[in-house]
């Protein structure tokens, strides 16, 4: 026996009775032990309240809030071909208008799977993003040193303009100092989603609780991970494929994971870390130290250390001899 030739249903059949269908796959047997499956899970877990219940913030309608709040802070650079300089109060204030309300129903939506009420929520919905709203001039301060950093730490940059517009570890940074901002006033959910959308775009991961210093330049970027407890000074530097990451987990006697603890390194002021780098651990980089390539740390080291892997073995492929390195062929 085969199974029949399917046709995709229009509008009118996707709610057509499943008993009138010929159901050789049984997908009503399917149906209701899927049903079984969420059932259990849901008594299982009650205490975590799965999302949905109330409505969820939205990933695609935060993308564009965090679309309209770039082009709010940087409107000639960020927002639309239409802004000059003539018109781009008029357009901060109609995109602040725009973007800000529509935040405020995203945090209203996290608040509401918090089990607060109706009531409650909309008034600290309200609260959070008015308190967020008069922190953008600050997160605009912030920011023009993150594009200063980058200007003065990569030789390839041209303009300040370039490193907005073109550099993908900007693009993380926006959006990892507005979500902390969020994260800080009591919208963790929605700042999770606004650097996972980051995350997306730029293969760039930063937690929104990590706390990040003045001058922050991410060059190049792919694959950097900054964890939940990380703590990074001023002026840091990093380069792609640096994490900043846990060692290890604490447990309860259940053995759940004990959260939010402090497990992510401590960077201090002035330091750079070169690709590929891997610090675990509660462990402080000592300012103004220099992290080689692919070095691979579970200790903190003092300020002004530079730290490098092993020298790389070279020899020949046909007889295994050892032989000079590079910089002794001359």
């Amino acid at each position: 026996m085969s199974p029949p030739n399917p046709t995709l249903p229009d509008s009118s059949d996707l709610y057509a009775d499943p008993a009138q269908e010929d159901d050789f796959w049984n997908v009503a047997g399917i149906v209701g032990e899927l049903a079984q499956v969420r059932r259990s899970r849901r008594a299982a877990s009650s205490h975590h309240a799965e999302y949905g219940a109330q409505g969820f913030p939205s990933r695609t309608r935060l993308a564009k809030v965090a679309e309209e709040l770039c082009g709010a802070l940087f409107p000639l650079r960020l927002g639309p071909d239409f802004v000059r300089p003539h018109n781009e109060e008029t357009f901060v204030t109609r995109s602040l208008q725009v973007a800000l309300s529509r935040l405020q129903a995203q945090v209203r939506l996290e608040l509401n799977y918090a089990e607060e009420g109706a009531d409650e929520a909309e008034q600290q919905a309200d609260a959070i993003v008015l308190a967020f709203s008069r922190s953008l001039p600050e997160i605009r301060r912030m920011l023009d040193l993150d594009i200063d950093a980058a200007y003065r730490g990569d030789p390839a940059a041209r303009s300040l303009d370039e490193v907005l517009i073109c550099y993908p570890g900007l693009l993380a940074i926006i959006h990892y100092r507005l979500a902390h901002t969020l994260h800080g006033l009591g919208a963790p959910l929605v700042a999770r989603i606004l650097t996972e959308i980051a995350h997306g775009a730029t293969g760039i991961d930063i937690h929104p609780a990590a706390a990040i210093g003045r001058g922050f330049f991410i060059d190049h970027g792919t694959g950097v991970v900054v964890g939940e407890t990380a703590v990074v000074g001023d002026n840091v530097r990093l380069y792609q494929g640096v994490t900043l990451g846990a060692k290890d987990f604490t447990k309860e006697g259940s053995g759940a994971l004990v959260r939010s603890l402090p497990r992510h390194p401590v960077v201090e002021d002035d330091v750079v870390i070169y690709a590929g780098a891997t610090i675990l651990g509660r462990v402080t980089i000592g300012k103004g130290s220099e992290i080689g390539g692919n070095v691979w740390l579970t200790h903190g080291v003092p300020p002004h250390s530079r730290v490098s892997q092993a020298r790389a073995v070279v020899t020949n492929m046909q007889t295994g001899n050892a032989l000079p390195s590079a910089g002794q062929l001359n």
